[in-house]
């Protein structure tokens, strides 16, 4: 079975820089870590293939500093992992990001199961994974909480959707989006270090993939969704209010009443 484990390496919010003309984060300003979320569904891939046999291959869109976080891939599990990196997929959102990751399916050739986390921490828009699924013209599930069986032909999962849980069958090939519930990630072993230090990872340039899209469909031209402003949030100062006197009970409640917490 060929598993095809979709990663995002996400920047630490707060030491990250941003370009507030553009409305962009500049990833390439820290070091880049897998996406919780993607941890997930890397442990998902790696169960399968233990079960099944196969490979489980990573791809990700992110700037050339994302090269530590897919080794870090490959060391829990992933038997190859591919960079799709160029200037022009810069400013990409999550239609153009999609594109581009379908694309490389496409180019990866037979694939049984595409697995992703269902959101990414810098994002949270969940989106990517069910716009790949369609691209490829494949079904998917989202919000998954357990695998409950997997053959060559079919898989069985469980979907978290806030009031209820489906119990769904997809035929394959097809797309999961897993939830932090679906599993526990494992930890690398000094070996899995070892071979992912000295694995090659694979870059994919916007050549490389022009065959399946065309420059007016990545990065920011190829984005609807545009960011009209950005700013950062104003840290506001506690306010405190010191209360002396047989009269602090009711004064307490007075000021709890006027905030609408009472």
């Amino acid at each position: 079975m060929r598993i095809v484990v979709l990663v995002k390496p996400t920047p630490n919010i707060e030491k990250v820089r941003f370009d507030m003309e553009k409305g962009l984060v500049d990833r390439s300003s820290v070091k880049l870590e897998i996406n919780p979320f993607d941890l997930h569904a890397i442990e998902a891939a790696v169960k399968i293939k233990e079960a099944l046999g196969g490979e489980v291959i990573v791809i990700s869109m992110a700037p050339p500093n994302a090269l530590n976080a897919l080794r870090d891939a490959i060391a829990r599990g992933a038997d190859r992992a591919i960079l799709v990196s160029d200037k022009v997929f810069a400013g990409a959102d999550t239609l153009a990001t999609a594109t581009t990751l379908a694309a490389a399916i496409r180019k990866l050739g037979s694939f049984d199961l595409v697995i992703c986390g269902e959101k990414s921490v810098d994002g949270d828009t969940g989106q990517v994974g069910p716009e790949v699924a369609e691209l490829l013209d494949i079904p998917h599930a989202s919000y998954v909480v357990r695998i409950v069986d997997v053959s060559h032909e079919v898989i069985k999962v469980v979907s978290d959707f806030g009031n209820a849980y489906y119990l769904i069958k997809l035929k394959l090939p097809a797309l999961i989006s897993v939830t932090k519930d679906v599993n526990v990630p494992r930890k690398p072993k000094f070996k899995d270090l070892m071979r992912a230090r000295r694995a090659e990872i694979t870059i994919w340039r916007f050549k490389d993939l022009a065959q399946y899209l065309s420059l007016d469909e990545v990065g920011l031209q190829g984005s609807p969704t545009r960011v009209v402003k950005a700013f950062y949030a104003e840290p506001r100062a506690r306010r405190t209010v010191k209360i002396k006197g047989s009269e602090a009970i009711e004064k307490v409640i007075e000021l709890l009443s006027s905030e609408g917490v009472l």
